[in-house]
């Protein structure tokens, strides 16, 4: 997938730098964006929802910043990886310019999608990459105090209304029934995980106390603790 564009943003070049490369406008801009974290000073890690035609996928990822020109530019590099709807991985040059009192943003995407979301087919996840963007671009713009103002787009404004056919709402359906399983299974196991962590913690203030030879206060409340995670644990066991 390719998509280039530009967008005038109401704002000076160097306030339009200062927040591409602001994690807390990039996080409250971007479309579905749950967490974006700045790893290291070109670096970021980022949990993304998109919903790509009927197909809701979470990705996690990472995104780096390269061909960095301090105020003018940079290569934006990523990939995030959305369980079984597939992954996406790709690069944007992205560039900017005086004009006027504002500042002319140039974006060319390179991009590829894999799994099973590459089944949907490559119109309706243009469609998509293009809705995104849009969005993007308008939050982005609103941000930083103004009404976007697209001058230029290389994708058919058509793309957004993709028709889907039996086949494709089909395909929809058996990439939900099988993520809904494994996030499923990954809430089983976080649970697990808590219940054991709860076991751990009430068996160490049993030993503590314990220790101390008190036979009641904090050694009670540990010992119902203790009785109460076990519970717990065996009930989830055999609902398992």
């Amino acid at each position: 997938m390719e998509m280039s564009g530009e967008q005038t943003i109401p704002a000076s070049k160097a306030d339009v730098w200062a927040a591409l490369n602001d994690p807390q406008v990039l996080s409250a801009c971007i479309p579905g964006c749950e967490s974006l974290e700045k790893t290291s000073d070109t670096s970021f890690s980022a949990v993304v929802t998109a919903k790509v035609g009927p197909v809701k996928a979470k990705f996690k990822g990472e995104v780096n910043l390269e061909n960095i020109d301090a105020p003018n530019g940079y290569t934006l590099v990523g990939e995030g990886k959305g369980g079984v709807a597939g992954f996406a991985k790709g690069s944007a040059d992205v560039t900017l310019a005086e004009d006027g009192d504002g500042t002319r943003l140039s974006y060319a995407v390179k991009a590829k999608v894999g799994g099973k979301l590459a089944q949907l087919g490559s119109r309706l996840i243009d469609s998509t990459a293009q809705k995104l963007a849009g969005e993007f671009f308008a939050n982005f713009s609103r941000h930083l105090g103004g009404e976007p103002q697209v001058t230029e787009t290389t994708e058919d404004e058509n793309l957004a209304e993709v028709p889907l056919d039996e086949g494709l709402i089909e395909e929809a359906k058996e990439i939900a029934e099988e993520d809904a399983e494994i996030r499923a299974v990954e809430v089983l196991h976080d649970v697990e995980h808590s219940v054991e962590e709860a076991v751990k913690d009430a068996e160490e203030k049993v030993e503590i106390a314990a220790a101390r030879g008190v036979w009641g206060g904090p050694m009670g409340w540990g010992l119902i603790a203790l009785a109460a995670g076990i519970g717990l644990y065996l009930l989830l066991g055999n609902a398992g």
